[in-house]
């Protein structure tokens, strides 16, 4: 938040300060956007700027910054530097949340709804991948700066179409007073045809022709195994034991690593309603939400791809990315494309 001095303010100017409060009060306590805001009283955007500034520089707003107590900010310094992040959040677990990830995706929400808060801006285009994390963290939000959210995949074919994911998207547009972007469509489907067919829907087509001005985007990790993957437990069992073979440790947005955090190549990107890898190495800002002993592995190599700025997690998924077995260098973001078939 700016604290730049507020030039021309006369200092026993009661007037502006009692405007100055009104202002305060619209833009931190109701959501109201400066445009809004200056439309509503006359003054522009640049005026309603400065008359925050001076509320803050008069005390009339106060901001506290509270940490969670269980931030490990040594941890979260450490991964930062080895992996080339500009945003990590480690979060220590409760004694009792030690497996499984729900109590992880309850740990984890919070703190990642108030990273991307800070983050977003007006106009931004959120975008939302489908998980269980990632579903927690917009239940999480209190409030966003008006901007648009899109669905950044599909929803698990197991699922109803109107899952928890196309709510979420739904649910963060709503707080944010922008336009939803939801993708009405399985993530995975059965071949290419089907897949094409379904991008080129009206609805769906909207939907990810807007991925190309996505400014933050949001992702879980997924572990290969049963119940840790929607794209896993999507495939059948042969096609889990091949890409298995092929060496995926991890899938995040139905991008598929290795263990050393390569994209893998497989058929499966013609298959799927999601957004792609250029698209994703594009964006500004990528932010991975996962943790658990389950995921520790998927988590190490995805960060070892290079693909996220910024991640929130556990201690213990912390730790075994620091682990002397994980392999830097870290790709550049500003290297080469990461491409589903790379």
């Amino acid at each position: 938040m700016r604290t730049a001095p507020v030039e021309d303010a006369p200092e026993d100017s009661y007037a502006e300060s009692l405007l100055a409060a009104v202002i305060a009060k619209r833009f931190y306590l109701e959501n109201a956007s400066k445009v809004d805001i200056g439309q509503e009283m006359g003054l522009s955007r640049f005026k309603v700027a400065r008359l925050l500034d001076l509320a803050v520089a008069r005390g009339i707003v106060r901001i506290d910054i509270a940490f969670p107590t269980a931030l490990d900010t040594e941890l979260s310094d450490a991964l930062a530097s080895r992996y080339g992040l500009r945003h990590a959040i480690v979060v220590a677990p409760h004694a009792d949340d030690t497996g499984g990830p729900e109590p992880y995706t309850r740990l984890l929400a919070p703190p990642a709804a108030h990273l991307l808060t800070g983050l977003l801006h007006e106009d931004d285009v959120l975008g939302l991948a489908w998980g269980r994390a990632v579903t927690a963290v917009s239940r999480a939000f209190t409030r966003l700066p008006p901007c648009s959210v899109v669905q950044l995949t599909g929803v698990d074919p197991q699922r109803p179409i109107t899952d928890a994911s196309v709510k979420a998207v739904r649910l963060a547009a709503a707080l944010s007073g922008g336009a939803a972007h939801p993708l009405y469509a399985p993530l995975v489907l059965p071949n290419a045809l089907t897949a094409t067919v379904l991008r080129s829907q009206p609805t769906i087509a909207t939907a990810l022709d807007r991925l190309g001005a996505l400014t933050t985007a949001v992702l879980p990790i997924g572990a290969w195994g049963p119940g840790l993957s929607t794209v896993h437990d999507a495939l059948s069992a042969p096609e889990r034991r091949r890409h298995a073979e092929l060496g995926v440790v991890a899938e995040t947005a139905s991008l598929l690593f290795d263990a050393q955090g390569r994209p893998v190549r497989t058929d499966l990107a013609d298959r799927v309603i999601a957004v792609d890898a250029e698209q994703l190495r594009h964006t500004p800002e990528v932010i991975a939400v996962a943790g658990g002993r389950e995921k520790a592995r998927a988590v190490r190599a995805v960060l070892g791809s290079g693909l996220l700025t910024g991640i929130v997690t556990d201690a213990t998924t912390a730790r075994a990315a620091l682990s002397r077995e994980s392999s830097p260098p870290v790709p550049s973001r500003t290297g080469a494309p990461f491409n589903r078939q790379a």
